[in-house]
């Protein structure tokens, strides 16, 4: 798997090395979503209190979670988006940072430590490059609110 992301890595760079030798664009090709497609929070829900690490489970229909750098019709993998205002721009990768998540392995659940205060959760499938569908696929936005865990009692 490792191998075949690899060599999809090293095909993009080619490309895109030509592409600007030659003064060209690069124009990929956006994947395909189903027409149904949805993702979703399992758990937390919206509106969910919680102490301690936050433990958020992804849920998917009509569609397949795949590794990132795997090409396969109506997939994609999860990305976290964390307190995110404006969503990144859908026609470019999704950007990798502390408030935008990936799961390219194919992950469909994380445990995260988030500060003590409202948080807003969002998820949106990204193809094998990490670029949202065609139709992007995007669950609604929940909001969570963690609470400090307790001072350790006193001895």
């Amino acid at each position: 798997m490792l191998s075949n992301l690899r060599n999809t890595l090293l095909k993009c760079t080619a490309a895109a090395l030509l592409c600007t030798i030659y003064g060209q664009a690069i124009a990929l090709e956006p994947s395909k979503a189903a027409t149904n497609a949805e993702v979703f929070f399992i758990e937390p829900k919206n509106g969910a209190e919680i102490t301690g690490p936050a433990t958020i489970k992804f849920g998917i229909k009509n569609m397949t979670v795949i590794p990132a750098g795997v090409q396969h019709p109506y997939s994609g993998h999860h990305h976290l988006l964390i307190d995110v205002d404006k969503l990144p721009d859908l026609k470019s990768p999704i950007p990798a940072d502390a408030n935008h998540r990936h799961f390219g392995k194919g992950q469909t659940e994380v445990t995260l430590e988030l500060e003590p205060g409202e948080h807003t959760l969002q998820l949106l499938l990204g193809d094998h490059f990490h670029i949202p569908h065609d139709k992007p696929v995007l669950s609604e936005k929940i909001t969570i609110t963690v609470k400090a865990k307790p001072a350790a009692a006193a001895k």
